[in-house]
């Protein structure tokens, strides 16, 4: 295994057109297992009826974002990790991670008393009205159990860090096939209904941290050594992390407030009909959005290791490589979904209840594959933020892409110029593009920055 280790290490260290691509691809595999389980957990509980299926709508925003939590901290401690591998520091790379683990004890501690104590008011305030007994019934279990959720996406990160991706798949393939196997089997055969969906999920994830922890502790073969006698508190590595899974977290956030926001707009230019049109195109659209996410998780990985290293030249190749490859992926992904959307648009329509809604969806799709095209160079410089630790700047670009230009250009070009819901498909677009823009200038300027300084510590060495 230290043949493997030796291999992570210079891949993420080495060229970085390399590492983006072997990174890339096994987090993309993830991120569809993970749909995957997700849709299938839903299908599962629809058979319960409508009620069981709404209570699990209004439990999952609220999981999303803990989860997220989890995730944020997951990137915060891989950003890290990597900055102290480039700069060779074995003892505090260790260090770090093993402060990203305390800090999900601590966040899952916290959370789970709140949640379990306010779960009632809570759930009344989002209108769960008659479901809430369903919701009640699976979030106690789901949130009882919230540090396994937090903790895997943690200790997945750390394999990342390193540059063990196939490990980090491993884990995630692990949870998704064996919540897909458990649900029907807790639900209906064991007959728990919706509680056996959450027990189901609870225990596909403790097995993938089990696994996990085992190849930490038990085998100890990662580059890193997580040993608690390497453990020294240092608040300041906590603070550090909490830079970037703060704002990370946030990020969720405030997607999600954009979604009521552009909803909101949508409702007031065509009605309910609008909304269901848009989320069915949009899920397409998040599909299709998967390689550039995964590309942008390579990235968080590659920039830290480079900017750990002061190693601008890597950075910048880091930052420029993922937007070119992000923008080919998009415009093959764009034109196959332009293409085939009234296809794509018909799996919405298999009732006569929706059967109708076809041609809207397909238009819709077929305007919205803009979109693919338009965050590429944004998404790949918020990701290179995070990964030189910078999550505060990540977080200013997506308030300012989403929240601020995508939410104005729908309301100017839907009620101001008259256009309508296409007018708000416009707006979204615009927003982000013009948004991540202005993301990709300031990344430029960072990394310009970051070349001077490097050479000027770079001159002051050789000279002493």
């Amino acid at each position: 295994m230290a043949k493997d280790k030796s291999k992570n290490i210079e891949m993420i260290t080495g060229d970085p057109k390399k590492a983006i691509v072997k990174l890339a691809l096994p987090m993309m595999l993830s991120m569809l297992l993970i749909m995957l389980y997700n849709i299938a957990d839903s299908i599962w509980v629809a058979g319960l009826g409508a009620d069981a299926l709404a209570a699990i709508g209004f439990i999952t925003p609220l999981f999303m974002v803990l989860v997220g939590l989890g995730n944020g901290i997951g990137a915060g401690a891989n950003s890290l990790i990597a900055r102290y591998i480039g700069a060779n520091n074995y003892k505090q790379a260790n260090n770090a991670a093993l402060h990203g683990i305390l800090l999900s004890v601590i966040v899952s501690v916290i959370f789970t008393v709140l949640i379990e104590v306010f779960m009632v008011p809570i759930l009344q305030f989002m209108g769960a009205g008659n479901t809430i007994q369903y919701a009640l019934d699976y979030s106690y279990i789901i949130f009882g159990f919230l540090f396994i959720f937090v903790y895997s996406g943690v200790a997945s990160a750390i394999f990342r860090s390193e540059g063990d991706m196939r490990r980090a798949t491993i884990a995630i393939a692990v949870t998704a096939i064996l919540n897909i196997i458990l649900d029907p089997v807790f639900i209906y055969v064991l007959n728990f209904g919706i509680s056996g969906a959450a027990w189901a999920t609870v225990i596909s994830a403790t097995m993938s941290c089990i696994v996990m922890s085992y190849w930490i502790w038990g085998k100890k073969d990662l580059y890193l050594d997580l040993s608690f006698k390497n453990f020294d508190y240092q608040s300041y590595i906590m603070l550090d992390t909490l830079q970037v899974a703060i704002p990370s977290t946030l990020e969720n956030i405030v997607f999600s407030a954009l979604a009521i926001i552009i909803n909101s707009m949508l409702v007031m230019a065509d009605g309910t009909t609008a909304v269901a049109v848009y989320t069915a195109s949009m899920r397409i659209v998040q599909l299709a959005m998967i390689p550039l996410i995964g590309i942008g998780t390579a990235v968080l990985t590659v920039a830290g290791v480079a900017y750990g290293a002061h190693n601008y030249k890597n950075l910048q190749t880091a930052h420029s490589y993922s937007i070119k490859l992000g923008f080919i992926v998009s415009i093959a992904l764009g034109i196959v979904i332009y293409i085939f959307s009234p296809q794509i648009a018909s799996m919405f329509a298999y009732t006569s209840a929706s059967s109708t809604l076809a041609p809207q969806i397909a238009h819709a799709i077929s305007v919205l594959t803009l979109f693919v095209l338009a965050i590429p160079h944004g998404i790949m410089s918020s990701m290179m933020f995070q990964g030189v630790g910078k999550g505060i700047y990540s977080l200013l670009i997506t308030l300012l892409r989403s929240l601020i230009l995508e939410s104005v250009f729908a309301y100017i070009f839907c009620f101001i110029f008259g256009w309508g819901v296409v007018g708000i498909y416009a707006g979204v677009i615009l927003g982000c593009f013009v948004g991540g823009t202005v993301g990709y200038i300031w990344a430029k300027v960072f990394i310009r920055k970051f070349k001077q300084i490097s050479i000027k510590k770079y001159k002051a060495k050789t000279e002493n």
